[in-house]
């Protein structure tokens, strides 16, 4: 059974830094690009990151453009490291994969739980 599981997120001050980290199981996404997504109280759940399958290309929301990098280590693994971090990334931040999307939500096939950043002014 696929599984995604998100981990590293946290409570930060305003300026500090994260690294977010995915890992997925059950079977090998190396033909999938993996997205970042994150979803504050009360809004909807939006595109963060991606990056392609072979981990070559990547496209970033324009509210974290320079500030967050993902990579992506292997097939199953991938990272989002945030920087500058402000109290409006406060979120909950979802990976996913499965699909030939980039920015669509509803490209992406397989989601994990979620892991929490909350960000302190």
């Amino acid at each position: 059974q696929e599984q995604l599981v998100e981990s590293g997120g946290g409570l930060v001050q305003a300026g500090g830094s994260l690294r977010l980290s995915c890992i997925a199981s059950g079977r090998s996404f190396s033909s999938y690009n993996m997205g970042w997504f994150r979803q504050a109280a009360g809004k909807e759940r939006e595109f963060v990151a991606a990056i392609s399958w072979n981990g070559i290309s990547t496209f970033y929301a324009d509210s974290v453009k320079g500030r967050f990098t993902v990579s992506r280590r292997n097939a199953n693994t991938v990272y989002l490291l945030m920087n500058s971090l402000k109290p409006e990334d406060t979120a909950v931040y979802y990976c996913a994969t499965g699909g030939a999307s980039w920015a669509i939500r509803a490209g992406y096939e397989y989601w994990g739980q979620g892991t929490q950043v909350t960000v302190s002014s």
